[in-house]
């Protein structure tokens, strides 16, 4: 029976069915997908501008009091390049797709994965302010049950929420949870690695990836030092010793969430994550969310901070913790562009599944009587609306 010889879009769309496959923090967040740029080819600084729900402020009371619809929007620039090198012969073209697969495509595909999801996942752990404190204890489900109300508290819509867990809160938590989860009937999701079941509105992930959250040397006798502006990001601190690392969450005395849609107040602390520092002792703190007290479209908090107001760092010091993340798809985006296609080559193919797009090209070299090969995809994340993740803090 004659050889079925391999097509490279047969081999693109493989390639890209494993990657999905491996890399599950990136298969649970939105994936976009520029089209606009397949005509050309993506170019480096390219970005994507994604736009955030409107938001409005309620009149009481007869008199009309118009509002300006103000579109907000975000850029995402898709300027990072990832891939992976290799060599395969013509020979090797002659394999099953299944044996071409196991030889060739799942050990390539599968470091491109883990590099795509850490570099994903280290970056946006460090936009998300709201957290679970239970550093030093191992995880429990009530830490899940806390943060699925955080989440309801900034209106995260009940649907496609993930419980993306490390392996020490996987280990503390899946003995508890086995008789709870239940067949998942969503096909799409069952092929995720990793992927434990769902329950408590979470569909449960086991992830490698995820990185201890190095806490920093400062004390607890920082203050705020000066009043910071409607929509500041920055605080001007006083009075303690050390700083903190980016990723650390902390609290300001009397500052408090509010509801996202009537904007009353909470009564619970307004969680910040510092994003950096100047100064040893520190000066001022670099933070998300934005603090704004106006009864605005962009309200965020019931006050702005005060002078002398304490500030509380979650944790203790030079301590490292443990992380896991609640989260819906939305919080977070991954976004690639089609790459160009460049003529003269042995063969070339680009594939685009499920929001990935991916460019495979292969070369004969006769320097060395080789073919080697390059799988590339040219992508962008960004943490979107980080209102709708918590982390979770444990061990």
């Amino acid at each position: 029976m004659p050889n079925t010889i391999l097509t490279v879009n047969m081999i693109t769309r493989k390639a890209l069915m494993i990657l999905h496959q491996k890399a599950n923090f990136i298969g649970s967040i939105d994936r976009q997908y520029d089209s606009s740029f397949a005509k050309e080819g993506a170019k480096i600084g390219d970005t994507l501008r994604i736009r955030l729900p409107n938001r409005y402020v309620i009149r009481t009371g007869v008199p009309l009091n118009t509002q300006d619809t103000v579109e907000r929007n975000v850029s995402l620039a898709i300027a990072n390049r990832m891939g992976v090198d290799l060599n395969f012969t013509s020979a090797d073209l002659s394999l099953s797709l299944d044996d071409f697969s196991e030889r060739i495509l799942d050990p390539a595909m599968s470091v491109l994965a883990a590099n795509l999801d850490s570099v994903t996942i280290n970056a946006m752990i460090l936009s998300v302010f709201n957290q679970i404190n239970n550093m030093g204890a191992p995880m429990q489900f009530r830490h899940v049950l806390q943060g699925r109300k955080i989440l309801g508290q900034f209106l995260c819509p009940p649907d496609n929420r993930t419980a993306n867990l490390n392996l020490q809160d996987n280990v503390d938590m899946v003995d508890n949870l086995k008789g709870l989860f239940n067949d998942k009937t969503n096909l799409s999701k069952q092929y995720l690695e990793g992927y434990m079941g769902r329950t408590a509105g979470f569909d449960f992930l086991e992830n490698t990836l995820w990185p201890t959250q190095a806490r920093g040397s400062a004390n607890a006798a920082y203050t705020v030092n000066a009043v910071p502006a409607n929509g500041a990001t920055t605080v001007v601190v006083t009075g303690g010793t050390g700083v903190m690392n980016p990723g650390d969450i902390f609290t300001i005395a009397n500052v408090f969430s509010i509801h996202p849609e009537t904007r009353v107040s909470t009564g619970i602390l307004q969680q910040f994550v510092c994003t950096s520092v100047v100064g040893t002792p520190m000066t001022s703190v670099h933070f998300l969310p934005q603090v704004t007290s106006a009864a605005t479209s962009n309200q965020s908090v019931n006050a702005l901070p005060q002078s002398g107001a304490a500030i509380v760092i979650a944790g203790v010091a030079n301590t490292n913790y443990g992380q896991s993340l609640l989260y819906h798809k939305s919080a977070f985006t991954f976004a690639t562009a089609d790459l160009v296609m460049p003529n003269g080559v042995d063969f070339k193919a680009r594939e685009v599944l499920d929001g990935i797009s991916m460019r495979i090209i292969r070369q004969y070299d006769i320097n060395t009587d080789a073919f080697p090969c390059r799988l590339d995809v040219q992508y962008g994340y960004l943490a979107q609306r980080p209102q709708l993740a918590v982390a979770l803090a444990n061990n």
